[in-house]
């Protein structure tokens, strides 16, 4: 490779360097503001180095012939789009996909992401997502894997594998496409939950709990990387050398190239760090190598080149590490290595891909609440059906799922399949989204519901009279699929209004009602919690998500996802999670207040839902903690196990979770860290032992040099079904 690239930029001009850093946008699909003209002839002059947006072995081909057929370097270009959890067949949202804890369900969504996104031309994908997100008013929290750094990381690492292969096998077959992991970074840590914000935060809290899944990613063997829109230290993370650099070069080893988010280069202006030109020679100095539509490096690097603002060295690094990937995906060898056009009707939405998707949607629900055991519904009787979400076809598969079909069904239609021959299912709307249809409209993005123009009162009579013809009451309530995603911000992060009242009036008929909720980030459920007999969270489940519901409704699956993110009573305790630190006067835990130490006047500390928490159909206990040693060596390791019991009736599945404290240390440290965790399946009545190795590697952490160390001393180890509900034991490291 080394060889070949370098024989291929001894012919090259300047002006064709810099094309190879060029990334326009070119398709149908919408992702962002700007759009690129003439981007045919720019590629016959060698002004482009990939496309994006555009799909369809034919249409891709087209663009291809052009490079490799008239541009004079007949240079190939890249492919990319925005493949963020499946193709035409959609997985659950990467925050419910987190929720399964199952990683190699998580390979998989993504190993059958990249096969049918590769036959529609696609060989690069922007993801996986891995912005530690600890703020739900923050839209794209839906994107990522919730608010851990070891369980992100985990998820980061199955992604790349399953998009691009493992190791040597990665980019041998035109099945695996290069991933991109994005957004690096702190993204998710954004000010006020607000899309694009400020970003501030100390280094030591930067290597703790928010780097590690991208290092995880280029660990797993990531082929690009995507930079962020926030500023870090003062200093946009596109024109960071330290972060760009500094960091991910010189630090973690990454070889692979560093793209920019969309016109992230351009919008350094407005963050006020110089023009158009200075922004784009900082971004380049700073590592970054292909820029996203704004075209500032085709238009003003040559400039900036002859001021000596930035060196042939630079470009040529580059433009180097550009090449060098289309060569790692086999492009030079042969440009239409993914333009088969019989591979999409084989490969695509296929019967197989979608019984994946069904299935691993029903692992990702969560079941938050289940009284006097209503969940799982009888096949039998009448069921009524209620609310704007129940019949909203576009809805399910979530947002960031640019490639999906519209003829998925709906709950009402999924229900109807699962439910079998002696199950009535009525039907009403119930209430439109929200009363505002501004917030409505600004929440659709192209999946609009409709709204329906009767009165409230109309809409809410006619689903009383439909409840009072049933047994029970379903009621789909939530946020539409765009309430969450890239700028979907909500300051107000409960149901909205007139679906609450539509609850209200539900749960004064008398009848059973199992609320399932529709959601991409944590609600603040308070009053739901406490008033609705039974609640299911099922997020957005993707193609096959109206089955996936009714298998679990109904119990022929047993519902096993468990929170990646705390939810809060109410938006004044956010930021919460888990993790955090204790203060020099923390409150005794199940107290609510106490006078001088630290809490609310209003409500408790503690979440509504702690991470790793959700039911079952079933129930699991377990049993005391049992060390292998009590003393660690340097060298050793030690063995923690538990058995963990079905008590229950059903068959089910527990994840169970292993988590570490570090008594004492020359910095503070958090009051639990997750260091582990394993899926088991138990029938009825069945125990199992689960043991976890723990070595003085997992026990290390970044001191106040950030130095990763470990360091001698006690230690709490905690294994339960959810951050909160665990047995524990004490070690010492020698």
């Amino acid at each position: 490779m080394d060889k070949f690239v370098a024989n291929l930029m001894s012919r090259m001009t300047l002006e064709e360097k810099i094309g190879q850093l060029n990334l326009p946008v070119m398709g149908e699909i919408t992702t962002g503001e700007a759009q690129n003209s003439d981007v045919a002839n720019k590629i016959r002059n060698g002004q482009v180095g990939g496309l994006f947006n555009l799909r369809g072995p034919e249409k891709v081909k087209e663009m291809q012939q052009i490079a490799v057929e008239e541009s004079r370097m007949k240079i190939p270009l890249l492919f990319g789009l925005d493949v963020i959890h499946g193709y035409e067949t959609v997985f659950p949202i990467p925050l419910a996909l987190s929720c399964t804890w199952n990683m190699q369900a998580v390979e998989r969504s993504a190993q059958i992401a990249a096969k049918e996104a590769s036959a529609d031309g696609i060989c690069w994908a922007f993801s996986p997502m891995v912005d530690i997100a600890r703020d739900p008013r923050w839209g794209r929290i839906a994107e990522g894997a919730g608010e851990d750094p070891y369980l992100g990381g985990q998820i980061a690492k199955a992604m790349v594998q399953g998009y691009q292969g493992v190791g040597d096998s990665a980019f041998t077959s035109n099945a695996q496409i290069m991933a991109c992991v994005k957004h690096y970074a702190l993204y998710g840590a954004a000010e006020a939950g607000r899309d694009y914000n400020t970003v501030d935060m100390s280094r030591i809290r930067m290597y703790n709990e928010y780097l590690y899944p991208y290092h995880a990613a280029v660990e797993a063997g990531v082929g690009s990387v995507m930079s962020s829109f926030n500023e870090i230290d003062g200093v946009p993370a596109t024109a960071n050398h330290w972060l760009m650099t500094d960091v991910l070069r010189d630090q973690w080893g990454f070889k692979g190239f560093v793209v920019t988010d969309y016109t992230a280069i351009n919008e350094m202006v407005a963050h006020g760090i110089g023009d158009l030109q200075t922004v784009s020679a900082r971004a380049l100095k700073a590592g970054i190598d292909m820029d996203m539509v704004g075209e500032g490096f085709l238009t003003t690097l040559k400039k900036s080149l002859d001021e000596g603002k930035v060196t042939k060295a630079d470009i040529d690094q580059a433009c180097r590490l550009i090449l060098e990937a289309k060569y790692k995906l086999g492009l030079f060898d042969n440009p239409y290595k993914f333009c088969d056009s019989e591979r999409p009707k084989k490969d695509i939405y296929t019967p197989e891909n979608r019984a994946v998707a069904r299935k691993i949607a029903s692992e990702s629900f969560v079941l938050l609440k289940n009284d006097n055991n209503l969940l799982p519904l009888s096949k039998k009787g009448t069921i009524a059906v209620i609310g704007p979400l129940a019949d909203a076809r576009s809805n399910m598969v979530g947002t960031w799922s640019v490639a999906s079909r519209p003829d998925v069904k709906s709950l009402v239609e999924g229900l109807k399949e699962t439910a079998g021959d002696q199950v009535k299912i009525n039907y009403a709307k119930g209430s439109n989204l929200t009363t505002d249809p501004v917030l409505e409209e600004h929440g659709a993005f192209g999946r609009l519901i409709g709204r329906d123009k009767r009165t409230e009162e109309e809409l809410r009579n006619e689903a009383l009279r439909v409840a009072s013809q049933s047994d029970v009451v379903v009621a789909a309530l939530g946020e539409s699929a765009e309430f969450t995603g890239e700028s979907s911000s909500r300051s107000d992060i409960s149901i909205p209004d007139v679906q609450q009242r539509l609850l209200k009036e539900l749960l004064k008929t008398g009848k059973p009602v199992v609320l399932v909720l529709f959601t991409g980030r944590p609600l603040t459920l308070t009053w739901e919690n406490e008033s609705v007999p039974a609640i299911l969270n099922v997020w957005f489940g993707g193609s096959e998500a109206g089955l996936a519901i009714g298998d679990v409704l109904f119990g022929d699956v047993n519902p096993s996802g468990k929170l990646t993110t705390s939810f809060p009573r109410n938006v004044g305790q956010i930021p919460i999670y888990y993790n955090h630190k204790n203060t020099g006067r923390p409150l005794e835990k199940g107290q609510w207040f106490q006078k001088f130490r630290s809490n609310y006047l209003d409500v408790v500390n503690e979440p509504l839902y702690p991470f790793g928490y959700g039911l079952s159909y079933t129930s699991f206990t377990y049993s005391d903690i049992r060390l292998s040693v009590s003393d660690l060596t340097e060298k050793g390791e030690l063995t923690a196990e538990v058995t963990v019991t079905n008590t229950g009736k059903r068959d089910g599945a527990e994840v169970v979770q292993l988590y570490i404290r570090d008594m004492v240390g020359s910095v503070t440290r958090p009051v639990k860290e997750l260091k582990g965790f394993e899926k088991i399946f138990l029938k009825a009545g069945e125990s199992k032992t689960v043991q976890f190795k723990i070595t003085p590697e997992m026990l290390k952490f970044y001191n106040y040099d950030l130095q990763y160390v470990n360091e001698p001393g006690d230690f709490q180890v905690m294994i339960g079904g959810d951050s909160e509900q665990v047995k524990s034991a004490t070690f010492a490291l020698k």
